[in-house]
């Protein structure tokens, strides 16, 4: 009787060593998002931004101001190139960090043969950063900057877009829906709880 209660409280002893274990390893392993405004973004857009992140994920970061890069031009040096810039900021990330850059300034990408396509956000699936802009935003700027920058999250978690009509990942395909997005379809919010996202 003995020896089945030490074999008990031994197992016990062991699970418990293998949950704490376990918990650590996730704890250690979990991503800080920081938000990381060039120096033309207003802080009012950011609080908002910085507001809205944290009702979806709990450990959002805001770094301080910094210039565009050199080397991020387009060819007329009217545009960023949103592949240069998360480039840089891909660079800049530390371990266990996602980094968005926030701008107001106008921001392209290759896309479809054309050169320099004009783009709301970019993110690579998967990535380390990303890079969203209010430039191309009309009305509620914050409101549609925050749906922006999710999207662009979602990507860095491996998230694809989403055919559904009122999911953040919708493809915009160059038009402003984001009216009509309101949150995460089903598929895509069960993706970002495995990545630890704590979304309702």
């Amino acid at each position: 009787m003995k020896s089945i209660l030490l074999a008990a409280i031994t197992g016990l002893l062991v699970l418990s060593a293998c949950n704490q274990k376990q918990n650590a390893s996730s704890e250690s392993k979990k991503i800080t998002i920081i938000l990381q405004p060039f120096d033309d973004f207003p802080e009012s857009y950011l609080k908002e931004v910085h507001k809205n992140l944290k009702t979806v994920y709990s450990s959002v970061k805001v770094a301080e101001k910094i210039p565009f890069p050199k080397g991020t031009w387009n060819h007329n040096k009217t545009r960023r190139r949103a592949d240069a810039s998360i480039a840089y900021l891909t660079n800049i990330a530390g371990k266990n960090q996602l980094v968005i850059g926030l701008t107001t300034k106008d921001i392209s990408t290759s896309k479809d043969g054309k050169p320099d396509w004009g783009v709301f956000g970019l993110g690579y699936r998967p990535g380390k950063s990303c890079i969203a802009s209010t430039f191309r935003l009309k009305g509620d700027k914050t409101g549609k900057l925050f749906k922006v920058a999710i999207h662009e999250l979602g990507h860095t978690q491996g998230l694809p877009h989403c055919p559904e009509k009122n999911c953040f990942m919708r493809d915009a395909e160059g038009k402003d829906v984001l009216d009509e997005e309101h949150e995460f379809c089903d598929y895509c919010k069960t993706a970002l709880i495995r990545h630890g996202w704590n979304l309702k």
